[in-house]
């Protein structure tokens, strides 16, 4: 499955980190129908991810990473800033289900090449594969209404832009109803430390305790300068 066989010079080399088969078959069906696009390598963990970039040399053995963002273990976000350190010319394309408004902004400004949702025609996703791999940025016009709305806002730190990454990792998952515990062990944290970067949230929210942090990010999801 990691095995690079009779690649081509111009063929694109694409590397899959998503933690769902379905998902990953999904994405080598669209690409196989590009002669110039070849998936060289695949994970489903963030570890993972990092392992086989290296297994490949970096830009050596491989032109993008498509990168989803709600990994197991490493998330996307912290497999972007490790990939950005260690190989700050490899392109990386971050996939989501998530609405272009909740992390499109953020990705950009970690380094990505573009934000992708995982429901995009095919015809978009080979386009932002293309132009990624050949050194540009793909915006989406959600994705660049977002950046555009973060920009020109003059609150656009106040929402949860004004959080920091590790900060947004325990908001993103308190907003989906985990506990403490849970995203402890997700995110390789002790409970205290997390129940820490909670009370973090809630005073920068404004929130007064985690229902209320929900409806929050309900609000901003909506909302274009939240991004």
């Amino acid at each position: 499955m990691n095995t690079v066989f009779d690649i081509l010079p111009e063929t694109i080399r694409v590397l899959i980190g998503d933690d769902h088969r379905i998902v990953r078959e999904g994405l080598k069906q669209i690409l196989a129908d590009a002669p110039d696009v070849q998936v060289v390598a695949e994970a489903q963990t963030g570890a993972e991810v990092l392992a086989e970039v290296q297994n490949l040399g970096g830009l050596l053995g491989l032109d993008l990473v498509l990168l989803d963002i709600a990994m197991p273990g490493l998330d996307g976000l912290d497999v972007l800033q490790a990939l950005k350190r260690e190989y700050p010319r490899l392109p990386v394309l971050m996939l989501s289900t998530y609405p272009e408004k909740q992390y499109a902004v953020r990705c950009i400004r970690l380094g990505a090449c573009g934000y992708l949702n995982k429901s995009a025609d095919p015809d978009d996703m080979l386009a932002a594969v293309r132009k990624a791999a050949g050194g540009g940025v793909f915006l989406s016009q959600a994705t660049a209404e977002a950046l555009a709305a973060a920009v020109g806002s003059a609150s656009a730190q106040s929402g949860p832009e004004a959080l920091s990454h590790r900060e947004y990792q325990v908001y993103r998952l308190l907003t989906q109803g985990r506990t403490v515990s849970e995203i402890g062990a997700q995110l390789g944290l002790a409970p205290n430390t997390v129940s820490t970067y909670r009370a973090r949230i809630l005073e920068k929210t404004g929130a007064k305790n985690d229902v209320e942090l929900a409806l929050y990010a309900e609000r901003h999801a909506r909302t274009p300068k939240a991004a």
